[in-house]
């Protein structure tokens, strides 16, 4: 459906809202949110409608409703002290009352299609379901079994919109371009594959492609034994959609940095953003936190730019950055403030468990590490971001199983450092020095300048007695971390237990740390 809303245009096909043909940057839940009320314009319609139709019934706050309301008035020209087009019934709901004329959607040019136009904010995907190169009908279950856990788990993402199956699997057995799907589905990204299964093998192949370019952004094989067939297409799935997200979010950076600054919405900012959170340097996340601020003050309801943001502060502290008391309250408030714009965000209870990290709260951050997992189990931020609180808790075989989760579902991640770092001194609590020193140096090997690993070299050097390792593990640790000190790891790291705070400090001791 298209409708003509004075000198707007909705056009529910594109996913798009355009004023005199420019785009009106909109988030999903406003265009959603603004659709319906344009479809339903003959009646007043109730916040519980709302919450049905565009939060699929999920617990929505009176403020993030309202602030998602006033973002569609504000999209059009209208405001809520006027409310010439959007206007509050008290206590019954919402109603379109400026005047609506439906259109036809424009045809495609002929002997040709319209030209592709991504939707605005947050990307869609679909996921099509896998071609069964078998030669056997009987073996479509296994591919439509791949495709169906893949768009499961990446509906379990917040930072794009999943087409649902019913839409996406249309295509199967069908010879259509990847940009006419697209076009149809009002997607900017396609995941497509096949499965090849033979006696006890199977080979899987998967595709992420940019249908606005036409370009391949990623691509894998997998050879597996079947042994276990639910076993391999979860292993299959999980590596798929950990590959997948960090191809979008580089590709969505890219198209941002061709923007001129004027036109970038809160979205493009975001993506900006996570390019330098991932570089994991402090001066990337003092930019990183820049351009987050910038994009909460265009969507102060944005939960994914307020999550980023209070990660991104207490990342600094964990590495020595910024001051525990000054930026502690700035992440708490951003990140209280995310899971409040919606709950079921792994992003933002990430973020609200590395407040808790740092500021000793150790059985409130498990808990919002495991939330975060159980909303998306392929997050390996979360998933190492949980296995440091085991750590800190005491608890370090289970600290040393979910660091190597997390280095198993990302095995290419900007992270993949930290991951090892974490094993590390997961390793060192265990008194496995031998163990933890190959795993620190293989976190230097893929990143030098992060402090974590350079200290578990230096404790490891000092409880075995290596002189010449503790020196040089402390000469990279004080260029990395020049504030470092035992009166900084003695006040700032959150132990739960005495003694690990003892050991720790008793191996900085003998590295020669004062």
């Amino acid at each position: 459906m298209r409708f003509r809303l004075e000198n707007h245009v909705l056009d529910d096909g594109r996913r798009e809202l355009t004023c005199d043909g420019l785009t009106v940057p909109l988030q999903p839940q406003v265009f959603d949110l603004l659709l319906y009320l344009v479809i339903e314009r003959a009646r007043v319609v109730s916040k519980d409608d709302l919450i049905r139709h565009v939060w699929s019934d999920r617990t929505v706050s009176d403020s993030a409703l309202n602030s998602r309301i006033n973002a569609a008035r504000k999209a059009l020209g209208d405001d809520g002290a006027a409310q010439r087009l959007i206007r509050t019934v008290p206590r019954k709901g919402f109603r379109f009352v400026g005047d609506a004329v439906e259109e036809a959607a424009p045809a495609p040019a002929e002997g040709g299609s319209a030209p592709l136009r991504p939707a605005s904010g947050r990307p869609a995907i679909a996921v099509l379901a896998f071609e069964n190169m078998s030669g056997d009908p009987e073996q479509e279950y296994f591919g439509d079994g791949i495709s169906e856990d893949i768009l499961t788990a990446l509906s379990k993402q917040r930072w794009f919109l999943v087409i649902a199956r019913n839409s996406s699997f249309t295509y199967k057995g069908r010879a259509v371009h990847i940009r006419q799907i697209a076009e149809e589905l009002g997607v900017r990204y396609v995941v497509e594959g096949s499965v090849r299964k033979a006696e006890n093998r199977v080979r899987i192949t998967a595709q992420l492609n940019d249908a606005t370019t036409g370009s391949h952004l990623w691509a894998e094989r997998y050879d597996r034994e079947l042994v276990d067939v639910f076993a391999v297409q979860d292993e299959i799935t999980n590596a798929v959609v950990a590959a997948i997200e960090p191809q979008i979010h580089a590709a969505e950076n890219f198209r941002a940095h061709r923007k001129p600054p004027a036109s970038l919405d809160a979205w493009d900012l975001v993506m900006r953003a996570l390019s330098h959170y991932w570089r994991v340097t402090r001066q990337d996340h003092i930019a990183a936190q820049a351009l987050l601020e910038r994009a909460v003050a265009i969507d102060p309801a944005y939960g994914q730019a307020l999550s980023v943001l209070a990660a991104s502060h207490m990342f600094g502290v964990h590495l020595g950055w910024a001051e525990l008391a000054k930026a502690a309250p700035i992440a708490e408030a951003a990140a209280l403030a995310a899971v409040r714009c919606d709950h079921e965000d792994a992003w933002a209870h990430t973020a609200l468990g590395s407040v808790f990290f740092s500021t000793r709260r150790l059985a409130d951050a498990l808990s919002e590490f495991e939330q975060a997992l159980a909303l998306n189990p392929n997050f390996s931020l979360a998933q190492g971001y949980y296995a440091l609180a085991l750590s800190y808790a005491g608890r370090s075989k289970d600290s040393f199983e979910a660091a190597q989760k997390a280095i198993r579902l990302s095995p290419r991640d900007p992270s993949l450092a930290i991951y090892h770092g974490i094993a590390g001194y997961a390793r060192f609590t265990e008194r496995r020095y031998d163990e933890a020193i190959a795993l620190a140096r293989e976190a230097i090997r893929h990143r030098g300048d992060l402090t974590g690993a350079h200290r578990v070299l230096a404790v490891c050097a000092g409880m075995t007695g290596d002189a010449g390792l503790a020196d040089m593990a402390l000469r990279e640790l004080r260029r990395t971390q020049p504030n470092i000190s035992l009166h900084w790891i003695a006040t700032q790291l959150p132990w739960t237990n005495a003694a690990d705070r003892e050991h720790y400090l008793e191996g900085f001791r003998r590295a020669g740390l004062r």
